[in-house]
């Protein structure tokens, strides 16, 4: 899969075809022993497999996390310092991505009491031993446990909201000091980064095997309802992206002043680079396409565009929300407003930091810490990573739709006209 590299992260390839086909492979595998003499003694081989592989896949998690907080944070804040422009597409940015997390708060358990998850479903609960929910602070704790006296305890707990919270003012404060010190820091959390992507990518490398293991069991309890499962998931948490991708034409036809031919006439070709790479800084060039053929200054699009690819993920809130949701209902987990808060508050800050990531890695690192901040099981995501190339490709399609959206409102602002754009 392509990767959205631009902050010096190392680049990671991840078998997502081969992922797919071991847990379509483990399903079936599955299905067709279960209830066979031998099939007890090839759970009890595929289970301790499937159980160490998830175990790897969530050690990395909090360090990886951090080290993309600092360095996202830190590009963002250096962002918002090369002007007004800059910090009127800030703005536009969090504005949009505090709309489509709200968005999928609303519309996702909407969705998912319209059309209900297939029968079969708690097998992909069965992947682990921890597979439980935990309980979710009151209104009261949950200003409280913003912050964390021990950031130690914080990280041996996983408590994912103080966490997140600290490393992104850790990042506020790197960006403050003397340039040397800055440096440092940030070199410190780039290699840590690195080393903790290494550590992923070996994980992810055996995914096709780590995940055949686990879909053994799941079928085993699933039985067939597993297939409908994974396409009723695939189905709805591509519908949260779909609605950011039309949120997009809205920006654009009322910040931009575009008429709604005209954008989608113009935005067809990048969508359909976005669509054949799956890669939005892949799809820059076709986006300054775009740009020109609906008249935006070409110093506008030379300046926001990038910006926007390097800091914008428009989709992220909104669809890993949807995903952590998701399996919330297949816990049968209760998503009170404080739940959803602090499933907000996270995926907002998460998306930051994962901009520069394959869609895998993506998955693994921005999901996960919504799913423990929300008091939701992590163990299906393991399983839910193998057809995560699906869903990734409204990801993208929506994330080079509103960065087009988002020049355009920017670019029509009279107000930033003849401000000149620093590169």
């Amino acid at each position: 899969m392509a990767s959205d590299k631009e902050n010096g992260l190392m680049d990671i390839r991840i078998p997502a075809g081969w992922t797919l086909a071991g847990l379509v492979g483990g399903l079936l595998f599955g299905m067709a022993l279960h209830g066979t003499p031998g099939f007890a003694v090839i759970e009890m081989i595929a289970a301790p497999i499937g159980s160490i592989w998830l175990d790897a896949l969530q050690m990395t998690i909090i360090p990886l996390v951090a080290s993309l907080l600092v360095l996202g944070i830190s590009q963002m804040a250096q962002a918002a310092s090369a002007g007004r422009v800059a910090r009127h597409t800030i703005s536009w940015i969090f504005a949009l991505l505090v709309l489509g997390a709200i968005s999928t708060c609303i519309f996702m358990p909407l969705l998912l009491e319209a059309f209900p998850i297939p029968e079969g479903a708690a097998g992909f609960l069965m992947t682990g031993d921890s597979a439980t929910t935990s309980e979710v602070p009151g209104v009261g704790s949950f200003v409280t446990s913003l912050v964390a006296p021990n950031i130690i305890a914080a990280a041996a707990q996983t408590s994912m909201l103080p966490l997140t919270i600290f490393f992104a003012l850790l990042a506020l404060a790197i960006v403050r000091l003397p340039t040397g010190q800055r440096d440092t820091l940030l070199a410190l959390f780039r290699a840590l980064g690195n080393a903790m992507l290494v550590i992923i990518g070996w994980v992810l490398a055996v995914a096709p095997v780590g995940v055949f293991a686990l879909a053994i069991g799941v079928a085993a309890t699933g039985g067939g309802g597993a297939f409908a499962t994974l396409g009723h998931y695939i189905l709805t948490v591509t519908a949260m992206g779909t609605l950011v991708m039309l949120a997009g034409y809205v920006v654009a036809i009322v910040g931009g002043r575009i008429g709604p031919l005209a954008f989608t006439r113009a935005m067809l070709p990048a969508q359909a680079v976005a669509l054949s790479t799956q890669s939005s800084l892949a799809s820059l060039p076709a986006m300054l396409v775009s740009a020109r053929r609906m008249g935006i200054r070409e110093s506008t699009a030379d300046f926001v565009l990038p910006l926007a690819v390097a800091i914008f993920r428009a989709t992220s809130p909104a669809m890993n929300l949807a995903v952590a949701i998701y399996v919330a209902h297949l816990a049968g987990a209760t998503l009170d407003p404080a739940t959803l808060a602090t499933g907000v508050l996270v995926a907002l800050i998460i998306s930051v930091g994962s901009v520069s990531l394959p869609g895998s890695i993506s998955f693994v690192i921005s999901v996960g810490p919504i799913a423990l901040a929300m008091g939701v099981p992590v163990e299906p995501l393991a399983l839910l990573v193998a057809v995560e190339m699906l869903p990734d490709i409204m990801r993208t399609i929506g994330n080079v739709t509103m960065d087009v959206a988002v020049t355009t409102a920017v670019d029509h602002d009279d107000d930033l006209r003849e401000e000149p754009l620093q590169p």
